[in-house]
């Protein structure tokens, strides 16, 4: 579902793919759902392919997202991010992602974590991480547990 939510470098918001031509891309407006052509010149980046830092590694911004849904249980995130101190946000951060990288995530990141989640809550965009290969998965290797126990 993330690869085809855009974050358009000089815009705000978040963008949703409708549609691409030869030079350009026919996207949505996540919140008003305003459509508009978006150009090569562009900078566009999915979000399926943003990752927060930790400690040890990189975690996907799907599974941030999905943590912070846990955290609220599905609703608009309670703090306020406009309003927010520096000590509350990276708290949150601390919840929502315990090893994150203290010194690599700014204060903007965990912002725009919030305002992007937020936003996709509030659109109905809910389904962060995917889960249906696994599942199909679990259910071949059950099905090949049956198959090799007659």
């Amino acid at each position: 579902m993330l690869k085809t939510i855009l974050a358009i470098s000089g815009k705000p918001g978040l963008y949703k793919l409708i549609s691409q031509a030869k030079n350009m891309l026919i996207v949505e407006a996540v919140d008003n759902k305003k459509r508009m052509p978006i150009y090569a010149s562009d900078k566009v980046i999915s979000l399926g392919d943003i990752a927060m830092y930790t400690n040890d590694d990189e975690v996907p911004l799907a599974t941030v997202l999905d943590s912070v849904k846990k955290k609220e249980n599905g609703q608009v995130a309670a703090l306020d991010y406009k309003k927010a101190s520096v000590e509350e946000l990276h708290a949150f951060m601390a919840e929502v992602l315990p090893e994150y990288d203290r010194d690599r995530v700014h204060t903007s990141d965990i912002k725009k974590l919030i305002q992007w989640y937020n936003l996709l809550i509030s659109s109905g965009e809910s389904d962060f991480v995917e889960e249906a290969p696994a599942a199909e998965e679990a259910a071949a290797e059950n099905a090949a547990a049956e198959n090799a126990a007659e």
